[in-house]
């Protein structure tokens, strides 16, 4: 077991033009946006139908590997979004999934809007275009608007696990709302756990893709991609030096920017275009957000109504108790809860996973769990 590696000397900050946020090291993110969704704004199913042939995968761009080619190639399918009168109270990015008018953006980008707050999408060279929120998933940062079009162009998603530390990637969208921004860089590293939030409603859990693309306000929800013009990530934050280190606080990118994997994003995506909802995966315990020791510990006693281990659930047919320890998840060593957090929802409903447990006596053995989905 190796021991609590420190938290590097960032904060991490949700990239939303005009209102920011952040996170850091293994993972802590803040936002200054802290206005709910209301309840109004959340799935609307019923406008989220969907045909057999609207549905088959996006084919790629032709972009020829070059960075000047693959901007040309993907431009016309980024967008700014903006939220209420004049994007008052916001401005970010997205990019559109579906030729019949669906677009990705982030939830913290459209979280701000309220029940008749406008949404605008505006897209290279073309009108504004008011959009209606489909639905959208706190958990991965992610939502998905629609506007009245049937001919866009969407962007593939690439696969991810194809992707490589040190690949050139391109980050596009419209920060600090200057549209049809181009930067680039390479992937920094995979896999990096991401917490952005600061309430545990409005928190995010991510393995993020970590780049040093310049990603700054206004990014959020714009595409980062492979020279293929394929998505390989969603960008959704950025770490900047803290204030109490005597750096200035929040500005723009310092080379540290954090992107949702696309095979999250494109499976959240699609449940929200089908459903207007989406889940992700849970194991059916309390963790204790206290805890200092290595790994995450299972909470001892209830908390409220709430019991550590949901009876019948994935941990308890696993033999999972409270107090017990999860030291490692398919052979990754957990550091803390939050962590654990992250690694789980990087999995599906319905995948198994190896955990390593230490209990009270300091006794250890190894469950496998496999996860249900947070609809119930």
């Amino acid at each position: 077991m190796s021991g609590r590696r420190s938290l590097a000397p960032v904060v991490v900050v949700a990239v939303l033009g005009g209102l920011l946020g952040g996170m850091g090291g293994a993972v802590l993110a803040d936002r200054l946006d802290t206005t709910s969704v209301p309840e109004e704004q959340v799935p609307a199913a019923e406008s989220a139908s969907v045909d057999d042939e609207a549905a088959a995968p996006a084919p790629p761009v032709e972009a020829d590997g070059t960075i000047s080619g693959l901007s040309q190639a993907v431009l016309p399918s980024v967008a700014l979004i903006s939220i209420g009168e004049d994007g008052e109270l916001g401005l970010g990015s997205g990019f559109v999934v579906r030729e019949d008018g669906y677009l990705l953006t982030n939830h913290h980008v459209i979280k701000v809007a309220g029940e008749d707050d406008p949404i605008v999408v505006e897209l290279p060279g073309e009108e504004p275009m008011d959009a209606e929120l489909v639905g959208s998933e706190q958990a991965y940062d992610i939502a998905v608007l629609r506007v009245d079009r049937t001919d866009l162009a969407p962007l593939a998603f690439a696969d991810s696990d194809t992707l490589r530390v040190g690949q050139t990637v391109v980050a596009v969208g419209a920060p600090l709302g200057l549209d049809s921004t181009v930067t680039s860089g390479i992937v920094s590293a995979k896999d990096r756990p991401v917490v952005a939030g600061e309430t545990q409603e409005s928190t995010s859990y991510i393995s993020a893709i970590q780049t040093d693309a310049a990603i700054n306000p206004g990014n959020s929800g714009g595409p980062l991609l492979d020279l293929s013009g394929q998505v390989v990530g969603v960008n959704s934050a950025i770490a900047q030096v803290p204030q109490a280190a005597g750096f200035g606080g929040p500005s723009g990118s310092i080379g540290l920017g954090f992107a949702v994997p696309a095979e999250q994003a494109d499976r959240t995506a699609t449940q929200l275009i089908e459903t207007g909802t989406s889940e992700h995966p849970v194991m059916g315990v309390l963790v204790d957000l206290t805890y200092t020791g290595d790994g995450a510990r299972v909470l001892e006693e209830a908390a409220g109504e709430d019991p550590p281990v949901v009876p019948g659930g994935p941990a308890d047919l696993a033999g999972i108790r409270p107090g017990d320890v999860i030291l490692a998840v398919d052979g990754m060593t957990i550091r803390d809860s939050q962590q654990l957090i992250v690694v789980l929802r990087s999995y599906a409903v319905g995948d198994t996973v190896e955990l390593e447990i230490r209990d009270g006596d300091d006794g250890s053995r190894t469950v496998e769990v496999t996860l249900a989905g947070s609809g119930g």
